[in-house]
């Protein structure tokens, strides 16, 4: 039985992962930070598929998050790095500790957990995807720090993919466009329609789409990928 760890799995992106892994057979470490409730209804769901979910919380803006979830994980076969905050607002305008904060979620943190956790993936030659962004790769206007955040995701998961391959780790990223989660929320249905607009395929994905993504990157139908971010945008600035 594998098992794999799951981050953010409260959000949209981990709770659609969650379910879809389930469905495959996987084994499942829940990571949550303050939303016990939808991780409680989350296993709810999934228990119908035999699987072994397990609740971790930990506050993965704090270095001592990161511990407490290295230390909570015993067999370990696959990570899924989904936890992230968005801001929005001109670059000027942004305070410091908000610059830490999403440097903390979204490098710092993968980087110290990944590297906690690497000798077990290594023994089981496991596989890491992390949920990255569209902004990682074009930038954004008036998410730039988001944007940067994003983008040195992707040159992490080049570099470690080229150091981990020949312990047969395999290391990924996927690159959402707009996705129907709550961070979409703070966005009128005026300007989801505009977004929508703009996407070729017209509309915004879904969750469970990412999570095929991130699915077949964990699975041997993707065995001779790594270092590789894939685009899940429906065509979007492409």
């Amino acid at each position: 039985m594998k098992y794999a760890l799951i981050t953010g799995a409260s959000g949209g992106i981990g709770r659609s992962t969650a379910r879809t892994l389930a469905e495959k057979g996987w084994n499942l470490y829940l990571h949550y930070h303050n939303d016990r409730k939808s991780i409680d209804d989350l296993m709810i769901e999934i228990k119908d598929n035999g699987i072994e979910a397990i609740p971790v919380q930990a506050d993965l803006s704090q270095p001592g998050g990161v511990k407490k979830l290295i230390d909570s994980m015993f067999r370990l076969d696959a990570i899924v790095y989904s936890s992230g905050i968005a801001g929005w607002g001109l670059f000027q305008d942004q305070e410091e500790s908000e610059m830490d904060r999403m440097i903390n979620i979204h490098i710092k943190s993968p980087m110290l957990l990944v590297q906690g956790l690497l000798p077990k993936l290594i023994q089981n030659k496991g596989t890491i995807v992390i949920v990255s962004s569209i902004w990682g790769q074009i930038g954004g206007s008036c998410e730039v720090v988001y944007s940067a955040v994003k983008g040195a995701q992707i040159s992490f998961v080049k570099a470690l993919a080229k150091e981990t391959a020949l312990n047969g780790v395999r290391v990924n990223a996927v690159a959402p466009g707009a996705v129907e989660t709550n961070m979409m929320s703070s966005f009128s249905n005026g300007e989801i329609q505009q977004i929508s607009e703009e996407i070729p395929m017209g509309r915004l994905a879904s969750g469970s789409e990412i999570a095929s993504s991130i699915a077949f990157l964990l699975s041997e139908d993707s065995s001779y990928i790594t270092g590789q971010t894939l685009s899940v945008n429906g065509g979007w600035h492409t």
